[in-house]
């Protein structure tokens, strides 16, 4: 009998590994240009989104290409605002004010996870 109890707590183990028990920690930059309404609508809605699907498990930064150009060429930047998930990998860019949410979600691979 404690052969099978060991055995079933393992295989718990396992499928909790499996599962994502340990929620990775996502790393996250949005690119904006400016104090436009855009630009603040993609801040506004990038932070619910975190909160509500990533809540604790996440790090946002928010960089003004304005104010930093720099940034913007070095991750090769094109249009703002957009959103660089760095980690957890693979990287991804998401571009648009991040009002369809869908897209972001899938953008994030949070999309199949939110769904379930």
């Amino acid at each position: 009998m404690a052969r099978t109890k060991t055995a079933t707590g393992e295989l718990v183990a396992l499928e909790e590994q499996v599962s994502g028990a340990s929620p990775e920690h996502y790393t996250l930059r949005l690119y904006v240009a400016g104090s436009t309404e855009r630009s603040a609508r993609a801040i506004e809605r990038i932070k619910q989104l975190c909160e509500d699907h990533l809540h604790g498990r996440y790090h946002l930064s928010v960089i003004d290409l304005y104010q930093r150009p720099a940034l913007a060429r070095g991750e090769h930047i094109v249009a703002a605002p957009t959103l660089v998930k760095s980690l957890p990998l693979p990287l991804r860019k998401i571009i648009g004010d991040m009002t369809d949410e869908n897209a972001v979600l899938a953008g994030l691979d949070l999309h199949e996870r939110s769904s379930r």
